[in-house]
């Protein structure tokens, strides 16, 4: 495959300290503003967070922003991961993160920005990049590491911006280009961790030297989070298939690429893929933050997809009906269906998928409705035998990846109080859940720590007093 870039050294070391990242790397060299936007246009560099826009053009969206804002800027590494099935940009910032710094500084000093600040939701990455950081010495001053809540959306560009601005980490639902508005209000660069890596890398071999790998059309190597748990640095244009396989897996019942906002492939178009744009492009799917996920054979696809669903119906941000309702109700009739709802259920499904389509604040009811209604074309017969009653015979193993709830604290329901009000669902959607009656289908449901307030304030609301939070 050759030699890697962005994990080069990491066979020598779990963690290149800034010594090792010298030796390894080398000093980085300077680049005139206009030089490294050329560079970035040459190499074809594209953000790695999901979108893959040209970095090239947000380095000259910000300059032109600047102008106007008496020069200031600033450069945000967006260093969150929120999906579970992606591991990439936490593996660079706990075992390289002098290549992260070096990308975000290098761009730092084409815009002239003054702040840079790295975003993380882990606590063991803060703690990786605060050293590296002190490593520098006074050339590592102007960075700034901020730990923000851990959840699917932390990832979406003005949720990210609006939570390192002190607020909500949460999407504006509006159309905010944070190259004119961003940190501090002020024109920003933000771009996820594995960009700025890349550029450090580009910036050391020149763009020659760094089209040496991976395809004439897509330069460079892309690094993938395969099955959760496996980060690997592949040249693009390598197949799909060879890199499962050197992952010790299979295409198994079919591959998500993409992670959760993204599309099953079937296991002929999975062996038959590329990682590109082009080769999956040509299949209807996009790399997105790089996570490839294969099902095993010996596992129940609906089942997996329905809990999946379910998982995002709860990182809702709770700013819109589609997210608030529609995707707790579209986890609500796939279940329904799996459990043997009959043709009319999965028909529900997809009236339910069409209903969350372009309604939604932020491109997640849209995300999720993409996974649900891609997974019902791979896999029919396995939703159709689920919902008329035979079901395949497997069980869900939890193929694809979600977090552990850690919460210690439960909504717990007395059922000797309780008089079906349904006063919790309106305040608690992503907690609460109504049976067939009217009632919360559980007596005792986790509240995860963001939720606290909410469920402080369902207990406080029920007109029986039929609530309590407990450990």
């Amino acid at each position: 495959m050759g030699a890697p870039r962005l994990l080069a050294g990491l066979d020598q070391a779990p963690r290149l300290d800034r010594v090792a990242h010298l030796t390894t790397h080398g000093s980085l060299p300077r680049y005139r503003p206009e030089e490294l936007v050329d560079l970035a246009d040459n190499i074809d560099l594209r953000g790695r967070g999901g979108a893959g826009f040209p970095f090239s053009r947000k380095l000259r969206a910000v300059m032109r922003s600047a102008r106007g804002r008496e020069g200031q800027t600033a450069v945000v590494v967006n260093g969150s991961e929120g999906e579970p099935s992606c591991l990439k940009d936490t593996a660079l910032l706990l075992h390289a993160p002098h290549l992260v710094l070096d990308g975000a500084l290098l761009a730092a000093a084409a815009i002239s920005a003054e702040d840079v600040v790295v975003g993380v939701t882990r606590t063991d990455v803060e703690q990786s990049v605060r050293a590296a950081v002190a490593e520098r010495g006074p050339a590592g001053r102007r960075v700034r590491v901020a730990l923000l809540p851990e959840r699917f959306v932390t990832g979406e560009g003005t949720a990210h911006i609006n939570g390192l601005n002190g607020g909500e980490t949460l999407p504006s639902g509006q159309k905010v280009r944070t190259s004119e508005r961003g940190l501090n209000g002020v024109p920003t660069l933000l771009s996820n961790t594995e960009t700025f890596a890349q550029l450090a890398v580009a910036a050391r071999l020149g763009a020659l030297d760094y089209r040496t790998a991976g395809l004439p059309a897509e330069p460079g190597t892309v690094l993938l989070t395969v099955a959760g748990s496996t980060v690997v640095e592949t040249p693009t244009g390598a197949a799909l298939s060879y890199i499962l396989e050197l992952c010790g897996t299979g295409p198994g019942q079919g591959v998500l690429v993409g992670g959760y906002h993204g599309k099953w492939l079937d296991p002929g178009s999975a062996r038959a893929a590329e990682v590109s744009r082009q080769s999956l492009d040509s299949l209807g799917a996009r790399l997105g933050a790089g996570a490839v996920l294969p099902l095993p054979e010996d596992t129940c696809p609906a089942g997996e997809v329905a809990r999946v669903t379910r998982w995002m119906a709860k990182e809702s941000a709770g700013q819109c009906g589609p997210c608030v309702r529609g995707l707790p109700a579209l986890a609500d009739v796939l279940e329904d269906a799996i459990r043997g709802g009959g043709a009319s259920a999965l028909e529900t499904v997809q009236a339910r998928l069409k209903a969350v389509l372009g309604r939604g604040a932020c491109s997640h009811p849209d995300g999720t409705s993409r996974f649900v209604a891609s997974a019902l074309s791979v896999f029919p017969d396995e939703f159709r035998d689920h919902a008329l009653g035979s079901g395949c015979g497997r069980r869900v193993l939890g193929a694809l990846p979600l977090p552990q709830d850690e919460s210690p604290e439960r909504l717990v329901v007395d059922w000797t109080l309780c008089k079906g009000h349904g006063l919790c669902v309106d305040i608690l959607p992503d907690v609460v859940r109504l049976d067939a009656d009217g009632f919360p289908a559980q007596a005792s449901m986790p509240v995860p720590g963001r939720l606290r307030p909410k469920a402080l304030r369902a207990v406080r609301r029920c007109p029986a007093l039929a609530l309590s939070i407990q450990d």
